[in-house]
């Protein structure tokens, strides 16, 4: 790739997540402090980014804990960082969970909780439901993160096996719950990101049923025969719900306006596919790849959302560059092409990567490397396709968690 495509395609990415900076997008949505003690919980991967940036705006005392990823910590001061596993909990995220839940008990309604939530709370907050183990709750992350189910379904079924989502972990809590949330979910529900903690849906054992048997899910027998009669979480209608407020605070509509303004102000025509785009990472790469062979450009074409992988084999990558690899070779030999696709924590799936860029010769330059790059997809493996081809896009932890973002750059104004 050109350096003048990639240094674009960079401030592209690096203008997005600005725009979900926990400072700047807490700033207008604090609540007045309370009469008593603020305490603030919190999970996810821009976690602990939230707590540094609360604690330099609030203007009062607060205590609290938030969990994050391994490696995704950040210096505070009065709110204690713990770190977990991620996407499979561990027992540290038990740990967490447990010290989260402790610092809800004995609150009074004078008292306050800012609850700090963003995506990848999921696993984090490891508290299986009376009855079952971590062992559980671990092979249910595992089936779920392979069947290529959506966020939506995901949330749907583990909800029904935890102590903490779909709203339980604040239910019986006496003070009232500010919950700000950066959202990394189609659509921006609040109650389906990290499966909800603060947030009720109203959804129960009904929809995690259909959604099993929709997405063909085979659930560990244990796991089945729980969820056949499983109690139902508390509803949004809950009486302990009404004295909460909820603010989506960031979310990946933002970001990608961001992108486009500094493109635009380029010279560039910009085309926003949507924030909210599912569906199998590939099949989607694929269809983009028609999509900008059939573009006039210059043109910038951006997308987000949530893409997922259904595993077949154990290969390394995440959804952003199976999603890549598929566009890479829809595109191949192409000239005038140049895309990145990134995850906006700055990670991609497992490994090191946010992501990965490509052009019209990167099929062609993962080959002369001595791979298949067809062969690297089918495989689940696009990770050591794109390191052959050098194009993989590295920032580290990025202190927040919009979900996907895509830009593909057709021409040069």
């Amino acid at each position: 790739m050109d350096t003048r495509a990639q240094n674009l395609l960079t401030s592209l990415f690096e203008a997005a997540i600005k725009a979900a900076d926990p400072l700047e997008a807490l700033v207008s949505h604090l609540p007045a402090p309370p009469k008593g003690r603020t305490v603030v919980i919190g999970a996810g991967k821009g976690a602990a980014q939230m707590a540094a940036a609360l604690e330099q705006l609030w203007d009062a005392p607060l205590t609290g804990t938030v969990v994050t990823r391994y490696g995704f910590g950040a210096a505070t001061q009065h709110i204690k960082v713990l770190e977990a596993s991620h996407p499979v909990p561990d027992a540290a995220g038990l740990a967490a969970t447990e010290a989260l839940i402790a610092e809800l008990t004995n609150l009074t309604t004078d008292d306050l909780v800012i609850a700090l939530v963003c995506g990848g709370g999921s696993s984090l907050l490891a508290a299986p439901a009376d009855g079952l183990t971590l062992e559980d709750e671990q092979a249910l992350n595992q089936t779920l993160l392979a069947s290529g189910a959506p966020i939506g379904a995901m949330n749907a079924i583990r909800k029904m096996f935890s102590r903490v989502k779909g709203g339980r972990l604040i239910a019986n809590t006496a003070a009232p719950v500010v919950s700000l949330i950066v959202s990394d979910v189609p659509g921006d529900d609040p109650a389906q990101v990290a499966s909800g903690p603060t947030v009720p849906c109203a959804s129960g054992r009904k929809e995690a049923l259909a959604a099993v048997a929709r997405y063909n899910i085979a659930l560990p027998p244990r796991l089945a025969a729980y969820l056949a009669t499983a109690p139902a979480p508390p509803k949004p209608t809950d009486r302990a719900f009404l004295k909460n407020e909820v603010h989506v605070i960031a979310s990946a509509a933002r970001s990608l306006a961001a992108a486009a303004d500094i493109a635009k102000a380029e010279g560039w025509l910009v085309d926003i596919l949507g924030d909210d785009l599912e569906g199998e990472a590939s099949t989607l790469g694929t269809e983009h790849a028609k999509l900008a062979m059939a573009a006039q450009g210059p043109r910038l074409i951006l997308s987000g959302g949530e893409t997922t992988v259904t595993l077949k084999h154990k290969g390394r990558g995440g959804r952003n560059t199976e999603y890549l690899l598929a566009f890479a070779l829809g595109i191949e030999g192409t000239a005038g092409i140049n895309a990145l696709a990134a995850d906006t924590d700055g990670i991609d799936g497992s490994e090191d990567n946010a992501g990965a860029f490509a052009t019209g010769q990167t099929a062609a330059a993962i080959l002369s490397a001595g791979l298949d790059p067809a062969a690297a997809l089918a495989a689940n493996d696009a990770y050591t396709a794109f390191a052959a081809a050098d194009a993989l896009f590295v920032t580290g932890p990025t202190g927040t968690n919009v979900n996907d973002f895509r830009a593909i750059l057709i021409g040069w104004p």
